[in-house]
């Protein structure tokens, strides 16, 4: 707004705007104030998540693989890119996280342990966003091979797999760590087998052309190669009759049973229930990760995992159980009262903006609502200091009269500019009476001068 308003304005519209001019001019400290807590207050909370994240899934057709596949296309509805980075598995994940190359993981339950060189101290804390899924124990064996022990063709025991060719998975996968805790809690020596660790996929095609005897998945369901493996013929599935006992001795397996025909029911595959031990797979995230996208990867996996499954059943996962990492905050949030409330009928930007924001909104006005009370009194003392500051110089003129009354004609010509000058001061209404009272105070010094 101009400094000056213009006198040809009407005098309702012209000394609304000098009110308005004014009352700006005042309240113009505590807008900039205002702006910049609001700015720090941004600046802070970081409310505005990356557009990229990078999510460590596993090998190529693996459940990890999938799983992350999905993960990517529903938050791309989001507006947010999930580069898929692929890995070994498990332990090769959670080393990614603790490096600072992905932004969260796939992590298998026992990749943590103190044996693990992953496991290493790092300045990276790890949280976790709820178990997701089950990942049994997979021992697929050659029935040929089985022959050559038992009459039955069948395995039973993990004893029996001493003198047989096994791959046990690459060390990244974690599967490796976890075949040598399970070898050695049955006084197993790892030595008796004829381990190798090549990847999946090369395993699964040495495994069918009759290189290896015997293959050994942590996976869900989900894989496709455990899918096809299930339903091939001359492959058995071993059965592990002491799953129980398993799961009291390594406090990170569960005991699950895959029902017969869940696999295939036409075809009444499995013939018979099979008895299997399994870790539980969490979604594990670093600490420095963006709080909304935690918050959506949490939303996200509720969508994704929480149906029913081959050894679940629906809104099972995701769950707080079996974790060896703390809980995510804004994980368990999610998990105990679903998404927010904005976030139900606003863009998730738009609903992240407001819920991240609303705290220090609230702040900001509890500091600036007492400081508000300083502008009556300064827009009062900017307003009356346009018309006191002519007493200041009608004092003096007043003074010369008494003490040099031989100047009087040069005092009339100072006066009579003097009141010219207050005669183009614009006040609001409200205060036109003390200008009045200044022009009328030097008619009565002009009298004085006779």
């Amino acid at each position: 707004m101009p400094q000056n308003i213009p006198r040809n304005l009407p005098h309702n519209l012209r000394y609304t705007l000098l009110s308005l001019r004014d009352l700006a001019i005042s309240i113009g400290p505590f807008v900039v104030l205002a702006a910049l807590l609001l700015t720090l207050a941004y600046w802070w909370l970081d409310p505005t998540p990356p557009k990229r994240v990078i999510l460590a899934t596993g090998p190529a057709q693996s459940a990890y693989d999938e799983f992350g596949k999905r993960y990517a296309k529903a938050l791309t509805a989001k507006g947010i890119e999930v580069v898929l980075l692929p890995s070994e598995g498990s332990s090769a994940n959670l080393q990614l996280l603790r490096d600072g190359k992905a932004d969260l993981g796939f992590v298998q339950g026992g990749s943590d342990g103190a044996d693990n060189p992953v496991a290493q101290s790092t300045d990276t804390r790890i949280e976790s966003l709820g178990s997701l899924f089950v990942e049994p124990v997979w021992l697929f064996y050659r029935e040929d091979a089985a022959k050559k022990l038992s009459a039955s063709a069948t395995l039973t025991t993990l004893s029996e797999l001493k003198d047989l060719r096994v791959n046990v998975g690459t060390a990244g996968s974690g599967v490796p760590n976890l075949v040598d805790k399970l070898l050695e809690i049955n006084h197993i020596d790892p030595a008796s087998l004829k381990k190798s660790q090549l990847e999946q996929t090369p395993a699964t095609m040495a495994f069918l052309n009759g290189e290896l005897d015997a293959i050994v998945f942590a996976s869900a369901p989900e894989s496709l190669m455990v899918q096809m493996l299930l339903q091939t013929p001359g492959v058995k599935l071993m059965s592990f009759a002491q799953s129980e006992a398993y799961s009291r001795r390594l406090p990170f397996l569960s005991p699950v049973v895959l029902p017969r025909g869940v696999v295939d029911l036409a075809s009444d595959v499995p013939a018979q229930d099979v008895r299997l031990v399994a870790s539980t797979t969490a979604l594990l995230t670093r600490d420095q990760t963006h709080p909304a996208l935690v918050q959506l990867f949490s939303q996200t996996a509720q969508s994704i995992h929480g149906g029913a499954g081959w050894f679940n059943r629906a809104h099972d996962f995701p769950n707080a159980t079996h974790s060896e990492f703390d809980l995510s905050k804004e994980a368990e949030r999610n998990l105990k009262t679903g998404a927010p409330l904005l976030q139900r009928y606003l863009p998730f930007w738009m609903a992240n903006l407001i819920e991240r924001m609303w705290l220090a909104l609230g702040i900001i006005v509890a500091i600036l609502l007492p400081l508000s009370r300083i502008i009556p009194p300064l827009y009062k003392f900017r307003i009356r200091s346009r018309i006191f500051k002519w007493y200041g110089q009608l004092r003096q003129i007043e003074e010369k009269i008494a003490q040099q009354p031989e100047t009087a004609a040069a005092l009339r010509t100072e006066l009579a500019d003097l009141d010219a000058r207050v005669g183009t001061i614009s006040v609001p209404l409200s205060y036109a009476d003390e200008l009045y009272a200044l022009r009328n105070n030097i008619a009565l010094v002009r009298q004085k001068l006779g």
